[in-house]
């Protein structure tokens, strides 16, 4: 059970502290400036996991089963976070801001799901849907 939960748990934590940092992000700063120490940030933290996880003897093989996911990660997260520096910017609430994002995302995923993944999309599902959709209308 525990190897089920701890993942979700520090997704939960990880978007806490993501949406502080990134509400905290000085105004007068670069976005693009503070991406990149936040990605140099990252980037040192996976190198020295992957080389705590004894990686350094198989680099080259490793590198070859990457493809082009890895770059579009990257590309989609600087996007992202782009994105979410300026939301804040343009006077979004914490709350407002994670709930919209979410909410429209989670919706948007069911489709993906369905389409691209061949998920099952149940009746339930749409009627969530309906009503996500009906929620964030309430919010004004």
């Amino acid at each position: 059970m525990f190897s089920y939960i701890w993942p979700i748990v520090m997704v939960i934590l990880a978007n806490v502290v993501y949406n502080i940092a990134t509400k905290s992000t000085p105004s007068g700063a670069s976005a693009f400036l503070s991406l990149a120490v936040t990605y140099l940030t990252a980037a040192l933290c996976a190198i020295l996991l992957y080389l705590a996880q004894g990686g350094h003897q198989k680099l080259s093989f490793e590198l070859s089963k990457l493809n082009w996911t890895s770059f579009a990660l990257g590309i989609s997260v600087v996007a992202l976070e782009f994105g979410y520096i300026h939301v804040y910017r343009a006077g979004w609430t914490v709350n407002r801001a994670s709930l919209v994002a979410n909410i429209a995302l989670a919706c948007i995923l069911v489709f993906v799901g369905f389409f691209l993944y061949k998920e099952s999309l149940s009746i339930k599902q749409i009627f969530g849907i309906g009503i996500c959709i009906v929620g964030l209308f309430l919010l004004k």
